[in-house]
């Protein structure tokens, strides 16, 4: 019997606890993830929910590396015992079948770019606004 791959293309539910400074967590979070690489589509369905519903190809990037970089960036995932459970059986499937297919799991390069995009554009003191020709001189 000839068994068919599974499909790559996988779409998630990613929830966020209410007890957060930004209300709108989900719009938040599809504006993050729109230039993610391997992410193909995000919504947000219902605002009321605070969930943002998520297309994306398994070949590229995983649900684990997506709410690991969501978390890292300060937002607030749902807890709740279901979506633990949830959480758990994605993870746990997305890495059996990238294993199958032959591909190494782990962190995606592609988040090390949203990373130093996020950085770029929070105010801190490790910029030098002064011009590149000035920046020699005390």
């Amino acid at each position: 019997m000839d068994q068919a791959s599974p499909d790559p293309v996988k779409y998630r539910e990613i929830g966020f606890c209410s007890p957060h400074p930004d209300p709108q967590q989900a719009l938040s979070a599809m504006l993050v993830l729109a230039d993610l690489e391997g992410v193909l589509h995000v919504t947000v369905p219902d605002r009321s929910r605070n969930t943002l519903q998520v297309r994306y190809d398994l070949n590229r990037i995983s649900l684990n590396v997506i709410e690991d970089l969501l978390s890292e960036l300060g937002f607030h995932l749902d807890n709740s015992l279901l979506a633990k459970l949830k959480r758990a059986l994605y993870y746990y499937t997305e890495e059996n079948e990238l294993q199958a297919l032959g591909q190494p799991t782990g962190q995606d390069h592609s988040t090390r770019d949203i990373f130093m995009r996020c950085y770029r554009c929070h105010t801190h003191g490790c910029r030098d606004e002064r011009p590149q020709h000035w920046r020699k001189y005390l």
